[in-house]
């Protein structure tokens, strides 16, 4: 009797039904298209979320550094790539945080709005002449009071000078005021219609005027005309973009104090699932905080805290050196991140956060 063959879907070769998987090119045999087998292939190309996950996942919140190790030291089908993890992970974080980030983003936009109505309120209400003659008087009256300077001079020559004085002091001052005064006037060119480069022109701007200073006055032109709102948006969406520099920062800091324990690539490896492990415990407070229960503050840091203690063990199992010195290093790794690397980072953020607000 003919033995039965099959072919598969994908690559069309024949092969034995008894195989669940094409043995030539990996697709399954036989395979419904469902939602949720659809919803899985999705994750699964993208992500490789697979069974690889969950072995991973326990081992890497339970024993510090131990899928590091495991994985440097050639088990790595076993587990999921660090660099996958970390994606799918941070993916899974920053869609979470996006609810927190909404949130305050609205309540910074609505202090912004009230600050800018207050201003214009406090700019309505300087009568900016009055200032400019006061400040004339003062500057011209030591001068013309002078028998030094008085002395030679006619009736006329002192009108001149007094004249002089006050017209400069009055420019002066009116450069010094001259955001406040063109703030009702740029609002009435936007509201007419002027275009960016028109109001540009307005405040100043020309062909002399630098690449930086231009980029700062037309950014500023943007958060006026939007009263501020959206800066915090700008802000937190250039963090995943951030992390991926800082986190081979980390891996180098990690690199200096074992120097001689591995390539960078051991270190970086150690970093992506540490980083991982960072992204799991924020986003299981957030959830909590957010939609469950108001965890205490206290409770929060002590929570933080905890992510000291599992780099500290961490860097024991993986580097194989003893508690005191791995403690430490992890105070030392710990520090330089969080004093020189981090606020870097932020003055950075801030600047792209206004260059491309």
């Amino acid at each position: 009797m003919e033995e039965q063959q099959t072919s598969c879907k994908n690559c069309e070769k024949v092969f034995d039904p008894a195989y669940k998987f094409c043995p030539y090119c990996g697709q399954q045999a036989r395979e419904d298209l469902t939602v949720g087998v659809l919803f899985y292939n999705t994750i699964s190309n993208y992500f490789s979320f697979d069974a690889r996950f969950f072995k991973s996942f326990f081992p890497l919140i339970f024993k510090p550094g131990l899928v590091p190790k495991l994985f440097v030291e050639g088990k790595r089908l076993k587990y999921l790539h660090p660099a996958q993890y970390y994606l799918f992970i941070s993916v899974v974080f920053f869609f979470i945080f996006s609810f927190k980030v909404r949130e305050m983003n609205s309540s910074v936009d609505k202090v912004l709005k009230s600050s800018f109505e207050s201003v214009d309120t406090v700019v309505d209400s300087l009568d900016i002449k009055r200032i400019d003659s006061t400040a004339a008087a003062i500057t011209a009256a030591p001068i013309l009071n002078n028998p030094d300077i008085k002395t030679g001079l006619s009736e006329e020559d002192l009108k001149i000078i007094d004249s002089t004085i006050k017209t400069s002091t009055s420019a002066s001052n009116t450069k010094i005021f001259n955001w406040n005064l063109n703030l009702k006037a740029l609002d009435s060119l936007n509201a007419s219609g002027a275009t960016e480069e028109e109001q540009l022109k307005f405040i100043g701007v020309d062909e002399n005027t630098g690449f930086f200073e231009r980029t700062f006055l037309k950014q500023g032109l943007k958060f006026h005309r939007q009263k501020g709102g959206g800066i915090v948006q700008a802000f937190f969406d250039s963090i995943p973009v951030a992390l991926f520099f800082l986190l081979p920062l980390f891996a180098s800091i990690l690199k200096l104090f074992y120097w001689r324990r591995g390539q960078f690539a051991h270190h970086l490896v150690f970093s992506f699932y540490y980083f991982s492990f960072l992204f799991i415990v924020l986003g299981v407070i957030i959830t909590v905080n957010q939609w469950l229960i108001d965890i205490p503050d206290g409770i929060d840091w002590l929570i933080m805290l905890s992510t000291f203690v599992y780099l500290w063990l961490g860097l024991k199992r993986f580097y194989q050196q003893g508690y005191f010195i791995s403690l430490f290093k992890a105070g030392m790794t710990t520090f330089l991140y969080l004093c020189f690397i981090v606020p870097a980072a932020l003055i950075v953020l801030v600047l792209t956060a206004i260059l491309f607000y």
